[in-house]
C-alpha cells in the first residue's frame, strides 16, 4: 500500500481527461498504477482511490450494520457517483461529467495526495480553501493530534 504525498496542478483536456503526474505514479505500487475509483469527496471535491485502497474501504463499509438507518444513508451517499477509472495508453484518466459538475471542476485541477487517496479539487476552490487557513493552526493541531494514543487519561 502506498503512502501518497504531494500537490500537483493539472489541466483537463476538452474531453475531461487529465494526465496522472509522474510524481504520483512513482508512489503507486504496480497493481495500482492504472486502475482507480473516483467518487465524491467529503467537501466539494472528488477523491481518487487506487483500486487496492478502494477494495479495503468497500470491505469496511460492507461490514457496517445495514439495518441501522444512518449506516445505510452513509453507504448510499459514499458510493453515489463512484466510478472505476482505467488510465489509457497516454496515462490519462477521464473524469465523469456528473462528478466534475459536483466539484465545480472546469479546466484546471489540483491533485492533493495524502495517505492512500488523492483529492481532486477545482483549482479556484482549492486556492480559496488555502486562504481560509485556521487562525491558530497550533491550537487545531493540539485539538486533533494532542491526545496520546497510548494514554486515554490525556485531556
Amino acid at each position: 500500500m502506498s503512502n501518497l504525498l504531494g500537490e500537483y496542478w493539472c489541466k483537463l483536456d476538452t474531453k475531461g481527461r487529465f494526465v496522472l503526474p509522474a510524481g504520483i505514479k512513482r508512489q503507486l505500487s504496480e497493481q495500482d498504477k492504472d486502475l482507480f475509483v473516483v467518487n465524491r469527496g467529503f467537501e466539494k471535491n472528488l477523491t481518487l482511490y487506487p483500486n487496492s485502497e478502494w477494495k479495503q474501504i468497500t470491505n469496511e463499509i460492507n461490514s457496517l450494520n445495514l439495518y441501522n438507518k444512518k449506516n445505510r444513508e452513509f453507504a448510499r451517499y459514499f458510493f453515489r457517483g463512484a466510478t472505476e477509472l482505467i488510465s489509457d495508453s497516454a496515462n490519462r484518466l477521464l473524469l465523469p461529467k456528473s462528478l466534475k459538475d459536483y466539484a465545480g471542476i472546469d479546466k484546471e485541477i489540483v491533485l492533493f495526495a495524502y495517505g492512500q487517496r488523492i483529492e481532486i479539487w477545482a483549482k479556484d476552490v482549492y486556492e480559496s480553501m488555502l486562504k481560509d487557513e485556521p487562525e491558530d493552526f497550533a491550537s487545531l493541531a493540539e485539538e486533533v493530534m494532542g491526545k496520546s494514543k497510548n494514554n486515554d487519561n490525556d485531556e
